[in-house]
Order: C-alpha cells, then sequence, then structure tokens
C-alpha cells in the first residue's frame, strides 16, 4: 500500500499567504512613499511659504523706507529753501544800516552847484546822474565821492554841456562794505545742524 500525500493545496495556501503578505508590504511601502513625499512637499511648501512671508515682509519695509527717504529729501529741499531765505533776510538786514551810510555819505559829499537828477542801484555799483555849473564841480564832487568810506573810486561815463549853460554828467561808484553780512552756514553748524 503506498500512501499519496498531495502538497499542492499546502504550497497553494503558502503562496498566496505570500503574495498578500507581498501585496501588504508593497501597499505599505506605496503608503509610506506617498506619505514621505507628502511630508518633504510640506514642508518645503512650509518653507516656500516662510520665505515669501519674508520678503513680503522686507518688501514692505523697502517701500517705507523709499518713502522715509523721500521725505528727507523733501525735508532737505525744505531746509536749502529756508537756509537760502535766511540768508537773504540777514542780507537785508545788514543792508539796511548799508542803504542808510549810503545816502548819508552821498548828502554829505554833495559839492555846492551840483544836484542829482537820478540814482539806480545794481548790486553794488550806484549809476549817478546829476548836473553842476562847471566840468570843475564835477570833478571836486568825483573826489569827495572816493574821499567817503562807503564808496569805491567813481567813474566818470559821459558829461555834456546842456542848453542851460550847466553839464550833465553820469558816474558810476562801487558801494564799499564796511563789514560782510554774516554767514548763515557758519550760524547752523554752530547750533549743530548737519548738511
Amino acid at each position: 500500500m503506498t500512501i499519496e500525500i498531495n502538497l499542492l493545496p499546502w504550497r497553494e495556501a503558502r503562496r498566496e499567504r505570500r503574495h498578500r503578505r507581498f501585496k501588504q508590504v508593497v501597499v505599505l511601502a506605496a503608503l509610506l512613499g506617498v506619505g514621505s513625499a507628502w511630508g518633504v512637499a510640506s514642508f518645503y511648501q512650509q518653507r516656500l511659504d516662510t520665505q515669501q512671508q519674508r520678503n513680503r515682509y522686507v518688501q514692505t519695509q523697502t517701500q517705507q523706507l523709499d518713502r522715509d527717504i523721500a521725505t528727507l529729501r523733501d525735508f532737505r529741499t525744505t531746509r536749502e529753501q529756508m537756509l537760502t531765505q535766511i540768508q537773504l533776510i540777514r542780507e537785508l538786514q545788514f543792508s539796511r544800516p548799508q542803504t542808510v551810510r549810503v545816502f548819508n555819505q552821498l548828502t554829505r559829499s554833495l559839492q555846492d552847484g551840483v544836484y542829482y537828477t537820478k540814482l539806480s542801484r545794481e548790486g553794488d555799483v550806484l549809476r549817478l546822474t546829476g548836473k553842476a555849473e562847471a566840468n570843475r564841480q564835477v570833478s571836486d564832487q568825483m573826489r569827495a565821492l572816493a574821499a567817503m568810506p562807503v564808496f569805491g573810486v567813481p567813474t566818470l561815463s559821459a558829461v555834456e554841456a546842456g542848453d542851460d549853460g550847466q553839464r550833465r554828467f553820469d558816474l558810476t561808484v562801487r558801494e564799499v562794505n564796511t563789514s560782510p553780512p554774516p554767514d548763515v552756514g557758519e550760524g547752523a553748524k554752530d547750533k549743530g545742524a548737519t548738511p
């Protein structure tokens, strides 16, 4: 008598178990792969979002800084305009007594028989037009002007004889400032202002 053992169903069952286990390992590996990929993608997405947020912050701060720089430029322009106005006011304040001195010296230097018909001023140059009875009086008038401390040397540009026997003359003379006006830049530096 022979005994026959059928090993096929046992092998078949083992093969099925191995196949199921293999499928489970593959599914588990796929799930682990998908999970890892999703985790890595989430990590990098989070880092990208953080970097974009930092970039937006830097852009916002840069725009604010640009606005501050523009405001500073406006302040500097306004400061320069104000310094110019202050300098002009100081020059006007300085020239006020100078103008009085000029008129005082003009009247003190006026010679007998001479009078002015027109007086104009361009910067520190006075243009005088006047009449005199003789050429000698015009010369005396020029010497008297040159002797005054607020005037330079006068220059005679024309002398004409008029119908009435008087001499019409044109001359120019430069004003000499006895003291220079104060400089606004030094005053601002003394007070600690920055350029």
